[in-house]
């Protein structure tokens, strides 16, 4: 789970103090040679780029530049505490009953729509495929192929390596084919797609880009200082989705990145279902006149900040999903919303607290983090959509919200 609580009041958290910030900092030779490079990566695009750059392309080369982003690094991202080196915890790093519970939905739709393929997205460490596959197989629905798409060439390896025992069911695509049949399921990926920043000032939207500080040299390798990075605001057409009331300065995001690729898979979705758990909100949540400093943050070491532009590459950046905007993508392809809810009523839909009667204490008490409304149970959030008519989804039998979408 990435910490973003602090989200909603809008304050963001304290940063590391100094001695905490240095010392995470060292981290090792391949890591620092890697930031060097990806700082002089980003800055020579920014000098071809006449100045300026839109943080969705700053945002995208932050986290997935081929060898040097977040998340191209040879680097451990997930796990439960900061002393094991790694960032944030997310769901199935957690508990293994949530893919468990998660697997109910998916073998309801596996049969539903007469499929016999899981693709996964933003597979992580591979918990949350090891869980699925799991599970379907005690429940006697193995599935014919489970493929994995994931940027990361690091976590494919890792990924490999876990699940390595379901043998040639498990596969990796590094392009999605023209026509896709199955069920589609992914965890904390949308969150990570890059956003365009939207700034209202004096009353005039700007679109928040990146620059250098005047009088900032461009990075070499090798050379140990960074540029300086700053923002610069411009005039733009774009807007958020709903009209902010007020005239108070305001900040947000929009997310053409990950509208179009819900679409995408829509276009291409023959037959079956996508389901998508993540943070976020409907879009009259989203935008409320409240949410003046937006929902964009950075994480590491098991530690929140807002400051996107500190220690670029050495930490992921997330902001949260605007699920109105997922639910219209695929609507507008001609998909069929099966449902909206929280992510703890998703999970109690699914039977987790049956599962949860038959744990043990410690695996009762990391399950709870799912489902408590201070937790995930509520932040988090599932949005279920389906080729065709649709279904009576298990996942949202109760507690739908997509009236609030």
């Amino acid at each position: 789970m990435r910490d973003n609580g602090a989200l909603e009041n809008n304050h963001p958290p304290d940063r590391p103090s100094f001695v905490e910030h240095e010392l995470t900092a060292l981290g090792n030779p391949d890591e620092s040679a890697a930031t060097q490079a990806l700082t002089a990566h980003i800055a020579a695009e920014i000098a071809r780029a006449g100045g300026w750059l839109p943080f969705d392309r700053f945002m995208h080369l932050a986290l997935y530049a081929p060898g040097w982003g977040y998340y191209a690094r040879d680097a451990r991202q997930f796990g439960t505490l900061a002393r094991d080196g790694s960032d944030f915890v997310t769901a199935p790093e957690l508990s293994p009953l949530f893919g468990q519970a998660l697997a109910q939905q998916v073998m309801q739709a596996l049969q539903t729509s007469g499929c016999d393929t899981v693709w996964e997205f933003g597979a992580g460490s591979g918990a949350l495929a090891e869980q699925v596959l799991t599970e379907l197989q005690r429940l006697g629905q193995p599935v014919r192929r489970y493929t994995i798409v994931d940027v990361s060439g690091a976590l494919r390896g890792r990924q490999q390596a876990r699940l390595a025992r379901f043998g040639r069911c498990v596969q990796w695509a590094s392009a999605l084919p023209q026509s896709l049949r199955g069920v589609l399921i992914g965890n904390e990926v949308l969150d990570a797609m890059p956003v365009k920043l939207l700034a209202r000032s004096g009353g005039v939207w700007h679109e928040r880009g990146v620059t250098l500080l005047a009088g900032s040299a461009l990075t070499q390798p090798g050379d140990n200082k960074p540029p300086h990075w700053r923002w610069q605001d411009r005039p733009t057409a774009l807007r958020p989705p709903i009209d902010v009331p007020g005239d108070h300065d305001y900040l947000t995001e929009i997310h053409p990145q990950a509208q179009a690729f819900i679409a995408t898979l829509a276009e291409r979705l023959e037959a079956g279902a996508m389901f998508w758990l993540d943070y976020g909100f409907g879009e009259r949540e989203y935008y409320h006149p409240q949410r003046d400093m937006g929902t964009l943050m950075c994480h590491r070491a098991h530690r929140a900040d807002a400051d996107a532009l500190a220690d670029v590459g050495q930490k992921d950046m997330t902001a949260h999903v605007d699920f109105t905007g997922i639910a219209l993508a695929g609507q507008n392809a001609d998909l069929t919303v099966l449902g909206y809810t929280s992510q703890a009523r998703f999970l109690l839909n699914c039977g987790i607290a049956r599962r949860m009667e038959r744990a043990d204490l410690s695996t009762r008490a990391n399950a709870m983090k799912l489902l408590a409304e201070h937790e995930m149970g509520e932040l988090f959030k599932v949005i279920g959509l389906a080729a065709g008519p649709g279904f009576d989804a298990l996942g949202f039998s109760a507690g739908d919200r997509s009236h609030a979408l």
